[in-house]
């Protein structure tokens, strides 16, 4: 990222000409329908790099602590307006389902959760050994609700990805964004080792602030194990995750993951 005074590039590395068309696509498409939610989009470079510029919006990132009340507000009224965009605009902008689709993952994760690592430099090897064996099996026949894909959701929504200016919340980074479901959503979001780490997004206030109904938080609540188990696998030893993370953090989601599939 080269942020300047009035505009940002973004720069992709050769390999993800995808992920800038459909930044691209997605902010073009709020620029019509949510104005003012994410940054206008102000032209494309080419080269051996793809490039996005697009213009600089007020505000700081969210902080890793948890969020007040009123920014809990705001977040909810954000994302309902994301949501809001009509999906037959979505589609007719060429946008695809999400990255990170609950159909497509489970066997990569399996392949990460496999026997084959070294468990050796985990604090308690015991715990997360039995959590990665339960994850397998839990993977084999996840008990996930039928997917729907009837909003145009971000993905990642990481705390630095939302931009508060003390009033409103503004999204940025679309490079995954696409067709998904509410519900799928805000389990993604509230799972987030970034954000649950720090307790940056209540579960309940966040499903609360988007809207979501009972039988939509019935389904949020069946998508978490998921995302649990995701970080679960993220966090491999010796992987980037586990490096960029302090000693205990996996032992930690292996205990959170556990709490999640045994829960009643």
């Amino acid at each position: 990222m080269t942020i300047g005074r009035t505009e940002v590039r973004k720069h992709y590395v050769a390999d993800h000409e995808v992920q800038a068309e459909r930044e691209w696509a997605c902010l073009t498409l709020l620029a019509e329908h949510a104005p003012g939610l994410a940054p206008r989009p102000v032209r494309r470079e080419g080269g051996a790099e793809p490039v996005v510029v697009m213009e600089r919006l007020p505000g700081s990132p969210l902080a890793p602590r948890p969020l007040t009340t009123e920014q809990v507000l705001a977040l909810g009224r954000a994302l309902r307006r994301l949501y809001d965009v009509p999906l037959a605009a979505v589609r007719d902008a060429g946008i695809g389902p999400r990255g990170i689709g609950a159909a497509a993952l489970p066997p990569a994760l399996l392949e990460r959760l496999s026997d084959g690592h070294d468990l050796s430099a985990c604090r308690d090897p015991a715990l997360v050994r039995d959590a990665r064996s339960v994850a397998r099996e839990w993977l084999r026949d996840p008990p996930l609700p039928e997917p729907r894909t009837t909003v145009l959701g971000i993905a990642d929504l990481n705390p630095p990805n939302v931009l508060w200016d003390g009033v409103r919340c503004r999204l940025v980074d679309f490079e995954d964004a696409g067709l998904s479901d509410p519900a799928y959503e805000v389990a993604d979001h509230v799972e987030h080792l970034g954000s649950r780490l720090p307790g940056v997004y209540d579960v309940h206030a966040l499903a609360d602030a988007v809207g979501l109904d009972a039988e939509a938080r019935e389904r949020m609540g069946a998508y978490r194990p998921f995302w649990a188990a995701f970080w679960l696998a993220m966090l491999t030893p010796g992987s980037r995750s586990w490096h960029r993370n302090p000693p205990g953090t996996l032992e930690g989601q292996a205990a959170h993951f556990m709490a999640l599939v045994t829960r009643d």
